[in-house]
């Protein structure tokens, strides 16, 4: 928030289908996600799947994570089934964001690794995720996490044997944010 402008109606994404999203939009839609998340059961330090197309409601769920106090954890959609099995396993993620085309296939793999909630979301904005956060407030107290807390996993790419989870922290992240902001 500390580097958003301070008129909040200021374009944050601006798309090539003439779609304009704000800074006001980036915090509201970021909130109700968070929102549902929490109403979900994912808890500061549980794990949040996304296997979803780039977009900006791709961001607002990284942002709802961060704001939850969840751990991001995104994955490629080209990933093979295998290598989601492994994935999901090993991290073992609370919910799952994927395309609604993969909802029959992934849901109940998400499941018999342990996420309780399997959400959608698809390039456009729309899915599970967009229409169940849509009446829920556009405001959310953050949760507090410390430097050390880890904030999201990025997989290696496995070049030399198994890919392993990178658990990446707040201190990482903001350190990284601070030095690219500079």
């Amino acid at each position: 928030r500390s580097r958003f402008p301070a008129d909040r109606s200021q374009p944050f994404a601006e798309l090539p289908d003439g779609r304009v999203y704000s800074y006001a939009d980036l915090e509201a839609i970021s909130a109700r996600y968070a929102h549902l998340l929490r109403q979900s059961g994912v808890t500061p330090g549980d794990r949040v799947a996304a296997q979803v197309e780039k977009s900006p409601e791709s961001l607002f769920l990284y942002l709802a994570c961060l704001r939850a106090g969840a751990a991001f954890l995104p994955l490629n959609t080209a990933y093979q089934q295998a290598e989601i099995d492994y994935f999901l396993e090993d991290a073992g993620p609370t919910c799952l964001v994927c395309r609604p085309e993969d909802l029959a296939e992934l849901a109940p793999r998400a499941s018999a690794c342990g996420a309780r909630i399997v959400l959608t979301l698809d390039a456009e904005g729309g899915g599970s995720l967009s229409e169940r956060s849509r009446a829920l407030p556009e405001t959310f107290d953050n949760v507090v996490r410390q430097p050390d807390d880890m904030v999201a996993i990025l997989y290696t790419s496995g070049t030399t044997g198994r890919s392993k989870g990178a658990m990446l922290s707040g201190g990482n992240l903001a350190s990284n944010a601070d030095a690219l902001h500079r």
